[in-house]
């Protein structure tokens, strides 16, 4: 019987212990808590080993799942990826740039890029390979050498790529064929043009309902001047008969005492005495009419540049009596304008804008009981401000942030477009000011308009 056999001591569980323990010899105590020291060690380090390599297959898995993924999006991307080293040697390219040179993926691996380039662009795409910055993409059009020939012309953008020290470790281009862009180009602008169009017809088709509301009072305005502009002619018709009659008999060398006699029934005086206010009245008329067709002349405004001076004072006096004339209702309008304030732009889309906001601040007092409308006009530095105040309802938390939206009203339907206010914020942009809006104190609300003061000479 050996000694290992009269041992008493378990025997190492793993391999390298028990072979070890095989020719174990006889050691003294202190020699034998070494030797256990020395496998409790091994076992500890073969464990970690252990675990060491179960962790290293666990990210390689990851591993292959990124690259996967990776290798999937690149497969999926439409446009052209080509990525090369810094000798300008594709290292990987994606299908896309493999069906536009029509060669498998494996021919291109390892192949100068600028070989794969038609001669006349080789320069170009040399030089923006090896040159470039950290973040810097630069931009070209590239035709590539098929199977079949040369490629469509195709827009490219050159990326340096960069390691994790900084060093430039070659390039990434990616592209696609200019005709697509082109073809988006075209619909863009396609898409741009049919919503002019369509901006211009909402303007036009606002400007006629702006017409329609004010036609009542422009009726009104008209019908009063030609009324005593007819009842005056009629009259002066009636006394040119009565004169007629008289010049005839004194041409005749009629008798004195008859002519005298003629004169009293004609009543020759009197009609003399009041032809002079009767034609006065008709040219005043005249006049009045005159100046309502100007003001109607000056709502076409198809022609871009027609600027000149606008006196605002006077603007805003027109404005307020077509829109109370088309309201007709019993809201009291106040203005306060400081004179001689000049405006440089359109009339005609000025005089639009002033007549919606006052228009629309009649409606929002329509239900009130004291109605009141307040304009008011002051200079504050090189801008001249308009304010359209009013004391109804105000303006709600959920309009605040729509007010100036296309379509937007807060009218009942067939009383407003929701055009107006968004035409008006237009034309106020347009002439290179602003439109705001916000609630007054303590009740209704105040629309703002900011244009630039003109200060040269009044143009004639």
């Amino acid at each position: 019987m050996t000694t290992s056999d009269l041992d008493p001591r378990p025997r190492p569980a793993n391999l390298m212990a028990h072979v070890l323990s095989e020719e174990e010899p006889t050691f003294d105590g202190a020699g034998e808590e070494m030797w256990i020291d020395v496998i409790a060690k091994m076992d500890a380090v073969y464990s970690d080993l252990l675990r060491y390599e179960a962790d290293l297959e666990a990210k390689n898995a990851e591993l292959e799942a990124a690259e996967g993924f990776i290798s999937s999006v690149i497969a999926s991307v439409s446009d052209i990826l080509v990525v090369v080293d810094e000798q300008g040697l594709v290292v990987q390219a994606n299908p896309a740039f493999a069906r536009v040179i029509a060669r498998p993926p494996e021919a291109m691996l390892g192949r100068r890029l600028c070989e794969l380039v038609v001669e006349g662009d080789r320069a170009r795409a040399r030089n923006a390979l090896i040159s470039g910055v950290e973040g810097e993409v630069r931009e070209l059009e590239l035709s590539f050498l098929g199977a079949a020939g040369p490629s469509d012309l195709m827009a490219i953008n050159v990326s340096a790529r960069f390691d994790h020290n900084g060093h430039r470790v070659g390039a990434v281009l990616t592209g696609r064929p200019i005709g697509e862009l082109r073809r988006a180009y075209e619909a863009l602008h396609k898409a741009h043009l049919e919503l002019q169009q369509a901006q211009r017809k909402l303007i036009e088709q606002e400007k006629m309902a702006s017409l329609g509301r004010l036609v009542a009072g422009v009726a009104h305005e008209l019908n009063n001047p030609i009324s005593f502009v007819y009842g005056n002619i009629h009259t002066l018709d009636r006394y040119r008969k009565s004169l007629d009659r008289y010049l005839h008999a004194l041409e005749d060398e009629a008798p004195e005492a008859a002519v005298a006699r003629l004169k009293r029934e004609t009543r020759i005086d009197a009609i003399l005495a009041d032809l002079a206010p009767l034609i006065e009245g008709t040219l005043e008329g005249a006049m009045r009419i005159s100046e309502i067709v100007k003001n109607l002349r000056r709502l076409s405004f198809n022609r871009a540049d027609d600027h000149a001076t606008v006196d605002l004072a006077k603007l805003i006096g027109t404005a307020a009596q077509w829109a109370m004339r088309a309201k007709n209702g019993r809201a009291r309008l106040d203005t306060d304008l400081e004179p001689g304030l000049t405006v440089e732009g359109e009339e005609g889309k000025i005089h639009q804008v002033l007549v919606n906001l006052i228009d629309n601040a009649l409606d929002a007092v329509k239900d009130v009981a004291d109605a009141r409308v307040a304009v008011t006009m002051r200079a504050q530095g090189e801008d001249v401000i308009v304010e359209v105040a009013d004391n109804g309802a105000g303006i709600s938390e959920a309009a605040a942030d729509k007010i100036f939206e296309p379509f937007f009203t807060t009218k009942v339907v067939g009383e407003g477009t929701g055009l107006g206010l968004w035409i008006s914020y237009a034309i106020a942009r347009e002439h290179g000011g602003s439109l705001s809006a916000h609630n007054g104190v303590p009740r209704g609300a105040v629309f703002q308009l900011r244009l630039p003061r003109h200060l040269g000479p009044r143009k004639g």
